[in-house]
């Protein structure tokens, strides 16, 4: 018999008939003398814990198992030079930048975290809830790095909290472990209130928005000034951002593949989803070799690859189609990469998908040719632009040649018309955001020049909506995207993605050696 007069084994068969309406369970709780921390963690399906429970619980536990950061101590020193060119940009303030903290996807289930991009950037810390500070000190600032750390083992929290219990969600690194892979200051998300008491009533520099508790703490906060610099500090990437890219890359060649492996198994099937299957199957990898995709792939066949955004993806595979994936890895230090091919499902191509996927892809070669520093941002839009509105002339789709400039916009060919048939911009920035660096100034982003450093994607498209009569019939349904990541250097650009195959013959013969190689982890 427990002491209050109840055992544990007749506690846990009463509670299951009292039903899993909230205001029962707390009833429950407070007939057997549960506290208020123990309803706290109790939810509408929860069993509650009496006190006599929750102290017998407590007990006669080893240490949890220690997790070791997973960040790689080479990124140290690259994080420490980018706080560095902050605290330059913003002497005498205050900085405070978070992780971010997790977003409810459905009453109490969470979305899966991604830490704020900025925040990684500085750091190398992922987890949510975790917040940098940089102090000013008369030679620049001091940096500490505040982390939750979760319940354990001899705390009641260790198997009550659903969020912080390490039994429920797994251990976490302890702060000393993260001071020294990341390379540094790091104290409890505890202190962070009292440590920023001082600063309630200062101007401070806040990324507010990524975490509401954070902004409450820091109610002067400035967001659009401190979101642009650390926009504009992470346009250039450094050798070690190179790396990542490249290896994002890498992977997501190896899922493209895994995709061209698994196309002849869906072809024809109008019993199954498959461009969700394919989709699935490039999740696969990212989920192997990264942290996860770096936005919703884009996964269209037939007349869905000419919807630009398609994330629906629940359509049939038809034979003599053309497939449109648009998918990138992310790195698990949040790094992705972002590459479109268009592919013919049944192996071979028609001859009207021919003509557009050659129109395309010389556009696109002519828009990678303009990549290179000093030159401006849009220098590859417009090379792109003037081969696709050629082509469109010469197929008779466009009334004006490409010579023929836009009245509001000179640099515009074809009098602007192909608008109609290309729909976007040719590129953007790639890095820890597949949209990188957008609150960038225009000077220093749209109309600004390119540097040695920066990476960007070049991605020209052709889509004929099914029903526009103003294309051949032959073309109408037809979209082709191809898009691959560069870097922009002193020299030649730099194809990280060039592994992927674009030549048109290429992409059958690839397409044939990936589906006569068998499937592998």
């Amino acid at each position: 018999m427990w002491e209050g007069g109840i055992s544990a084994a007749r506690a846990l068969r009463r509670l299951p008939r009292l039903g899993h309406m909230r205001d029962e369970t707390q009833n429950l709780a407070e007939e057997q003398g549960v506290d208020d921390a123990a309803k706290a963690d109790t939810t509408s399906h929860d069993i509650p814990m009496p006190e006599h429970l929750r102290a017998a619980i407590s007990a006669d536990w080893d240490p949890a198992p220690p997790m070791p950061h997973p960040a790689r101590p080479e990124i140290a020193p690259h994080t420490a030079r980018r706080r560095a060119q902050l605290s330059a940009a913003l002497p005498g303030r205050l900085i405070a930048v978070p992780a971010g903290a997790l977003k409810v996807r459905a009453n109490d289930t969470d979305y899966s975290f991604r830490a704020a991009s900025s925040f990684t950037w500085l750091t190398g810390e992922t987890v949510a809830d975790a917040v940098l500070v940089m102090t000013p000190t008369s030679g620049g600032h001091d940096s500490t790095l505040y982390v939750r750390e979760y319940a354990q083992p001899g705390e009641v929290a260790y198997f009550t909290s659903r969020a912080h219990g390490a039994v429920w969600v797994g251990n976490v690194p302890n702060a000393a472990d993260t001071a020294e892979v990341l390379g540094i200051a790091t104290r409890p998300l505890a202190a962070l209130a009292d440590d920023l008491a001082g600063y309630r009533d200062d101007t401070v520099a806040g990324l507010r928005g990524a975490d509401p508790s954070v902004d409450a703490l820091l109610p002067r906060g400035e967001h659009d000034h401190l979101a642009q610099i650390l926009d504009e500090l992470r346009l250039v990437k450094d050798e070690w951002e190179l790396g990542r890219l490249r290896y994002a890359c890498e992977v997501t060649a190896r899922g493209f593949a895994d995709v061209a492996r698994e196309l002849p198994h869906v072809v024809g099937r109008s019993d199954l989803r498959g461009e969700r299957w394919l989709e699935g199957t490039f999740w696969r990898r990212a989920r192997l070799e990264g942290n996860d995709v770096g936005y919703g792939s884009i996964v269209g066949s037939g007349q869905h690859a000419t919807t630009l955004h398609w994330w629906r993806n629940h359509g049939v595979i038809e034979p003599g189609s053309l497939l449109l994936a648009d998918m990138g890895v992310e790195t698990d230090e949040l790094y992705t990469a972002d590459v479109t091919r268009t592919m013919p499902v049944s192996g071979e191509w028609s001859p009207a998908q021919l003509k557009v996927y050659r129109a395309v892809q010389e556009a696109q070669a002519a828009g990678i040719s303009e990549v290179k520093a000093g030159a401006d941002f849009l220098a590859a839009h417009r090379a792109a632009m003037f081969v696709l509105a050629d082509h469109l002339h010469s197929w008779g789709i466009l009334p004006v040649t490409a010579e023929v400039s836009c009245a509001d916009d000179p640099e515009q060919p074809g009098a602007g018309l192909h608008r109609r048939y290309t729909l976007h911009g040719t590129s953007h920035m790639l890095g820890i955001d597949v949209h990188d660096c957008a609150l960038a100034r225009e000077e220093n982003y749209r109309e600004g020049p390119l540097a040695a450093g920066y990476v960007l994607t070049v991605e020209p498209g052709l889509y004929f909506q099914a029903n526009d009569r103003s294309v051949p019939a032959e073309l109408r349904g037809i979209g082709v995207r191809i898009e691959d990541d560069v870097v922009v250097t002193d020299g030649e650009p730099i194809n990280l993605s060039a592994m992927l195959p674009r030549d048109p013959d290429e992409v059958a013969a690839w397409l044939r050696d990936a589906q006569a190689s068998p499937a592998a982890p």
